[in-house]
């Protein structure tokens, strides 16, 4: 049966979005009705708002959503009704990739989570008009009390865990851990810097520290981020709007460069500089989002007689049915401390948890939806 409720409804590019009543369509075979908890907020949503990353409207974004499951479509089997769940991306589940357990690799990633609509066309989302309204943003559009969602975005999680702490797991955090822990691998002992540590940067800090990385340095254009940085397990800090960032770090990590970097900007200059401090078969990664099509420069002679190397990184090539749980239980060990990092704001205080988050006043900014 067709469930009304409301969401936030985005109308246009940079027009900001409205609490609106929304009526769901009937959930399908592949699918999962739940009631969200809680929604973080991420950058990737302002980059759809705003044009950066490309969008359809009428639309309901919202992509780090958690909540309880309210009903289960029959051929769902890993979630019941009453199951807390985290939501995360989408992903098929039968292609090469994700056979291999590298889901955000999937090769329908860009239409199952950009897509906006079911992968035969059909809209999940109605205004009070009966207009049709785009949702299935990453498999979930969770700006929303209620919301359809693809079987494969569903993570179960135990009957304790703290759904408005944990809903962020499913795209910033698990991507900055993950850019540490999975595409980097990085070994205990190593140097490690990350350039920009907002909510993504600061996962990727707590993760090397985590990994038992030796120097861990942290480089941001704000001093108070760079603060926070240190108490989260950075060894050093560097202001990323000196001139000598690249010759900072590598007079911190003590030889030519250090063995990993990661970059949560996107943007050429700093990706730039990300590849230009590492070392001697130095790995780095970039997992901030440009405007697709943005290139960066890269020294190709230092890259090849230095054996360098540089990744990318989607959702830190999460596998989240393990890597979700994991991140869970690392806090519950006083090993990830997420709490230090967000922000709560009851759903009808939207605008001033956007605007918090975008200003830099809010790391990590968290929509309650109950």
């Amino acid at each position: 049966m067709a469930v009304k409720t409301q969401a936030l409804v985005s109308r246009e590019v940079n027009v900001p979005p409205k609490l609106e009543e929304i009526t769901l369509d009937d959930i399908r075979a592949d699918e999962v009705l739940v009631e969200i908890h809680a929604t973080g907020i991420c950058h990737t949503d302002f980059s759809c708002m705003n044009g950066t990353l490309p969008a359809a409207f009428p639309s309901v974004l919202g992509h780090e959503g958690a909540g309880v499951v309210i009903e289960v479509g029959e051929k769902v089997k890993h979630v019941r009704k009453n199951d807390k769940v985290l939501l995360s991306f989408d992903h098929c589940g039968a292609c090469s990739q994700c056979d291999e357990g590298h889901p955000a690799y999937c090769s329908e990633w860009v239409p199952r989570n950009f897509g906006q609509k079911r992968t035969d066309g059909s809209l999940t989302l109605a205004d009070a008009s009966g207009a049709k309204v785009h949702g299935n943003f990453f498999g979930q559009s969770s700006f929303a009390r209620h919301t359809i969602v693809s079987s494969a975005s569903v993570v179960k999680v135990p009957t304790d865990t703290r759904l408005d702490l944990f809903s962020p797991l499913g795209c910033g955090i698990q991507t900055g851990a993950g850019a540490i822990l999975n595409t980097l691998d990085v070994q205990p002992g190593k140097s490690v810097a990350v350039f920009g540590v907002g909510s993504v940067g600061m996962s990727a800090i707590m993760a090397a520290k985590l990994r038992n990385a030796k120097t861990i340095i942290a480089i941001d254009l704000q001093p108070q981020r760079l603060e926070l940085a240190k108490k989260l397990g950075a060894t050093h800090t560097v202001l990323g709007s000196d001139a000598d960032v690249v010759a900072q770090i590598q007079k911190i990590s003590g030889s030519n460069g250090v063995d990993y970097s990661v970059d949560c900007a996107g943007i050429p200059q700093v990706v730039e500089k990300a590849l230009d401090c590492l070392g001697t078969r130095g790995k780095g990664a970039t997992v901030g989002a440009p405007t697709p099509g943005v290139r960066a420069g890269v020294d190709v002679f230092s890259h090849l007689v230095m054996g360098r190397q540089y990744l990318g990184c989607c959702e830190g090539d999460s596998n989240t049915q393990k890597f979700l749980p994991y991140l869970i239980e690392q806090h519950a060990k006083g090993q990830f401390p997420l709490d230090q990092m967000v922000t709560y704001y009851p759903v009808n205080e939207f605008e001033r948890a956007f605007k918090d988050v975008k200003e830099g006043k809010a790391l990590k900014g968290v929509l309650l939806w109950t």
